[in-house]
């Protein structure tokens, strides 16, 4: 499948908010939270304010809470954490949200009103985190990889709930770098506050009315930063007011 391309970093202000009409914007209290606050934006033209939609919700991040991830934000210096592959930390920056997935067939009325593309999980379909693949950092039905080169990889048609549904991240994409990480989701939490290998996770009514609302067509963002962080970069990044 195709993941929104990386952007090099050269300035200080971040273009890919400036193209986006949707926002996920999530708030933790430090880097080495385990839990943060999400809440959705929306503007009707890209010059417009961004109002925010629905309540603030809580979410679940990494075990080891959050490292700078490869997205569309723009370089930032510091001694912050990079991530890397089985760190368990989720991502911080900018990144955008490429597809939805989940247990849900086509047919469905979940699939067929999805405004990304909709990705059916099967017992074939896997994402490869595995460093030394070919395919590492993608989503890919195995049956039409004629030799597949993997170790290790997620299944994503799951035993419990938490793929019931969910969106793709784009971290750490074109060109993807091998051990920077990979898999990453928003998805369904275990429970509340239990934290993950580096998603964002929420409750599965959560994420089932994000991944209704969330369109294409507004080239929807996620943004993950820690308090101090978000302080730093909201006038130059262009971001709302969160005050949840």
């Amino acid at each position: 499948m195709a993941f929104a391309s990386f952007v090099p970093p050269t300035q200080d202000t971040a273009p890919a908010l400036a193209l986006s009409r949707q926002l996920l914007l999530v708030v933790a209290p430090s880097w080495n939270s385990c839990s943060a606050q999400l809440q959705r934006f929306q503007r009707v033209r890209l010059d417009g304010d961004w109002r925010s939609v629905g309540p603030a919700i809580a979410v679940s991040l990494g075990k080891s809470g959050l490292a700078w991830g490869r997205g569309l934000h723009p370089q930032v210096g510091g001694a912050e954490p990079e991530k890397n592959e089985g760190d368990g930390c989720a991502p911080a920056g900018i990144f955008a949200i490429t597809a939805l997935f989940g247990y849900a067939d086509p047919d469905t009325p979940l699939a067929r009103a999805a405004k990304l593309p909709y990705l059916c999980a099967t017992r074939d379909l896997k994402c490869i985190d595995d460093p030394v693949s070919a395919h590492y950092n993608r989503i890919v039905d195995q049956t039409a990889i004629a030799r597949p080169d993997w170790f290790s990889c997620e299944d994503m048609l799951r035993g419990d709930e938490r793929y019931a549904v969910g969106a793709v991240v784009g971290h750490n994409c074109d060109p993807v770098v091998p051990g920077a990480g990979s898999c990453i989701f928003l998805h369904v939490w275990a429970a509340p506050g239990v934290p993950t290998a580096g998603c964002t996770a929420m409750s599965l009514a959560d994420m089932t009315e994000i991944a209704g609302w969330l369109d294409g067509a507004a080239a929807p963002l996620l943004v993950q930063l820690p308090q101090a962080e978000y302080e730093r970069f909201r006038e130059a990044w262009g971001l709302p007011v969160f005050a949840p």
